[in-house]
């Protein structure tokens, strides 16, 4: 089964050319069964490009889903038209009195600074709160995944001497290998990170509801999950496309900034060589791991129970 769009979202026409199956609105509510229903908070500034990425990625599973994205009403966006927001787009006090099987919160380029110097630090956190209840398992991408585990552990992050960008090897944590989101991984993949702060091992080993499933030795932490499955986080960008350091590398040489080469990424590191994609095969079976074992499969037919997690594992 396909992904569910609006007939008009930009991500529609780009997906159907990569031939990938996804069904209109129109069509949809045509047929007559449930469909997940997940909801994304994207606070990327490139809110269209994030908005195909993630379609990308959820669009490889046989379910029907439909998604609702929200935006931060609190926060101006400057590289997204208000007229895309207000087509596409609620806040959260339009979608708070709902329930949703899923969730996913995208990372944001605030980490330098303190999480609550973020603007939009108060509403997120009030998303997150809100989450407990009215969201059955969710998926925090880079920064998100950074500031709920300090809002839900009290974890800290750590500035880098240097911006992390590159697509780097990961282990996964093979004592874990029965836990579902793992089915299938490879014992050593590779995915994309672009951050300047990083997590600590031992911060995250101080709680036993938490589990660490995969790791890099260059860039710290990579996949965490709570033991019963409401909550995974991903410390990097697994659904970035392939131009995508390429264009984060071009507009910070742009900008004066001086930033090395994202590392692993071009072939024998030179930037006028071809970009080497090599994670997004472990991108795909990470979403549809979580879609699969985490939300279709546990959560309760009636969506006014997703409160209840008891029986996660």
């Amino acid at each position: 089964m396909p992904i569910r769009i609006p007939d008009a979202l930009p991500a529609k026409k780009i997906l159907e050319s990569e031939n990938i199956f996804v069904m209109p609105t129109s069509r949809a509510d045509s047929q007559h069964i449930r469909p997940l229903k997940l909801i994304v908070l994207n606070i990327m500034p490139t809110k269209i490009v994030t908005e195909t990425q993630l379609l990308r990625m959820l669009s490889n599973t046989p379910l029907q889903i439909d998604v609702d994205w929200i935006h931060m009403k609190s926060h101006e966006s400057k590289n997204t038209s208000q007229e895309h927001l207000l087509a596409f787009y609620h806040t959260f006090d339009e979608i708070k009195e709902n329930k949703y099987d899923g969730m996913i919160i995208t990372g944001a380029p605030v980490e330098k600074l303190a999480f609550e110097e973020v603007d939009y630090w108060e509403e997120f956190t009030q998303i997150l709160e809100w989450s407990k209840t009215n969201v059955f398992s969710t998926f925090y991408i880079c920064w998100a995944a950074q500031a709920a585990l300090h809002y839900f552990y009290g974890i800290n992050k750590y500035r880098l001497d240097k911006k992390l960008s590159g697509v780097y090897d990961h282990e996964t944590n093979v004592k874990k290998m029965k836990r579902k989101i793992l089915r299938g991984f490879d014992f050593q993949f590779y995915a994309p990170h672009s951050r300047y702060t990083t997590l600590l091992e031992k911060d995250i080993l101080k709680f036993d509801d938490l589990d660490i499933l995969a790791s890099s030795k260059e860039a710290g932490p990579y996949l965490i999950g709570s033991v019963n499955g409401s909550r995974f986080f991903v410390t990097g960008h697994p659904e970035y496309d392939p131009e995508t350091l390429h264009n984060e590398y071009i507009r910070d040489v742009n900008k004066g900034l001086h930033p090395d080469i994202p590392m692993n990424y071009y072939k024998d590191d030179d930037c006028s060589k071809a970009i080497q994609v090599k994670w997004r095969s472990h991108a795909y079976l990470l979403f549809s791991n979580w879609l699969n074992y985490y939300v279709y499969q546990q959560t309760p037919y009636d969506l006014n129970m997703v409160g209840d997690k008891s029986h996660m594992k």
